[in-house]
């Protein structure tokens, strides 16, 4: 065998390819265990490959009502399904072969295969041959992700019931689309499914859509997607699909009695659960609760050596955090100075429908029930001039302040391009910035980030332009 490595990563997601990088930056000799493309689900099958799907459909909005920009298009515009199929895939491959790029920059090792934690800080690599080849290492870092969540009552077979990653590489668009569950993968396919022609149905089990959210931006999506021509039922919970004619026959249990829905294709979007089968927890000792691996703030198991990092630990299951857990595990193992866990409550959450979600902190209704006497504001983007200009006047800003000393408790943003927007209201928040200092920084017009500033002084009853 030869020497061990200071480091191997199970998995190269935006958790695992990311250790790896700032371990080697920090002098360690590090390889990563990938059993298909590096970049994980979110580069591949995830964040990428969804955003593109989401700007070609925007793309297709905007030819749509192009006459409300001044523009004459002759001829019918029709969206070519395969070639917008094929352009996400090209830009999900592109990244990955950038993370590639990485890797030998960095003189990161790929270890090609299924990789397996064993007692002694040693992992097992089966590559595609069949071939089983044993590594060491001093640190162990599982990264190993989540999938998509199967509901016991919606089997998937991968044709008229499918999850995610199907509905990325369907050959053509259906005519009608059930999907189930409204979090972020819901709601983003929603969208671009009913842009380009499909019926779309959304049911959600939770009184609200984006049930995280605030549930004014609840509300909102929820009329934004009602005028899209996107039926909504809440409180609602599928029971049962039959696919045993050409297309689907799904039964919904709704506060209003069981309805039966007509499908061309279900597409299941009801969560992830995380990879931590077969991959050697059990032998090695290390603690799981609740389908998750159990870390300190540290992201250290139980057992010496062994970390964890992303989806398979309790944190929110998103992309940035675990590139944050990342940096902070590794510059833990090596010995940095100073070295801050992680602020949960202060993490950004952005869903990419049109109109875009994005929000960090309390919400309303949570900031109250935490005791908070609170100074609330809200700015349409109706009175923004940019938005108005850029003919996305939909959505508002609303912020959130206690009203005692001023902090910052959370904000909730929908409309145009505001997942741009939510990061300075996440550094606001980190540095303590309170709402009167919010008041006094100047904000540049005319931009849709104005509105926070305007939103601040509706909140502390200064409101210039409302």
């Amino acid at each position: 065998m030869a020497s061990p490595y200071d480091l191997i990563v199970v998995g190269s997601g935006p958790g695992g390819y990311v250790a790896a990088i700032r371990a080697s930056q920090l002098g360690m000799k590090t390889a990563v265990v990938e059993r298909e493309s590096l970049g994980g689900i979110c580069l591949n099958w995830g964040c990428i490959p969804t955003k593109a799907l989401l700007k070609s459909a925007q793309v297709f909005e905007y030819i749509k009502h192009s006459a409300d920009y001044g523009i004459t298009i002759s001829g019918e515009s029709k969206a070519d399904f395969g070639a917008v199929i094929k352009r996400s895939r090209g830009v999900a491959d592109s990244m990955s072969k950038g993370v590639q790029f990485l890797m030998k920059k960095n003189k990161i090792d790929i270890l090609s295969g299924v990789g397996k934690v064993k007692p002694g800080k040693k992992i097992d690599v089966t590559g595609a041959d069949g071939k089983t080849t044993e590594y060491e290492a001093k640190n162990i870092i599982i990264a190993t992700g989540g999938r998509a969540r199967q509901l016991p009552s919606v089997p998937l077979d991968g044709e008229k019931v499918i999850e995610y990653r199907k509905a990325m590489t369907l050959e053509k668009r259906p005519e009608s689309m059930l999907v189930i569950g409204s979090g972020a993968i819901g709601v983003e396919f929603a969208y671009v499914y009913a842009s380009m022609g499909t019926k779309v149905t959304i049911i959600e089990f939770m009184p609200n859509v984006v049930p995280v959210e605030d549930e004014e931006i609840s509300k909102e999506l929820a009329k934004q997607y009602k005028k899209l021509g996107i039926d909504i039922y809440t409180k609602s919970e599928v029971t049962k699909v039959d696919t045993s004619d050409s297309g689907c026959k799904v039964y919904v249990k709704t506060p209003d009695g069981e309805k039966v829905f007509d499908a061309e294709i279900v597409l299941s979007a009801a969560g992830v659960v995380a990879n931590i089968e077969n991959i050697g927890l059990e032998e090695v000792g290390i603690s799981v609760d609740k389908g998750k691996i159990v870390t300190d703030d540290y992201y250290r198991t139980n057992v010496e050596g062994y970390y964890a990092i992303g989806d398979v630990t309790k944190g929110q299951a998103l992309a940035h955090v675990a590139s944050a857990e990342a940096i902070i595990c590794v510059e833990k193992i090596a010995g940095q100075p100073h070295v801050q866990p992680l602020n949960y409550n202060n993490i950004p959450g952005c869903t990419y429908c049109s109109p875009e979600i994005a929000s960090v902190g309390y919400t309303e209704k949570a900031a109250r029930e935490a005791g908070y006497e609170l100074k609330v504001g809200k700015f349409p983007f109706t009175a923004s001039g940019k938005a108005k200009a850029g003919g996305v006047p939909e959505g508002f800003v609303k912020v959130i302040f206690d009203a005692k000393y001023g902090e910052f408790l959370g904000a909730h943003f929908i409309g145009a391009n505001v997942t741009e927007m939510i990061a300075e209201v996440v550094a606001a928040r980190a540095l303590e910035t309170t709402g009167e200092e919010i008041l006094k920084a100047v904000h540049p017009h005319p931009t849709m980030s104005e509105a926070i500033k305007d939103a601040t002084e509706a909140a502390y009853g200064e409101a210039i332009h409302l």
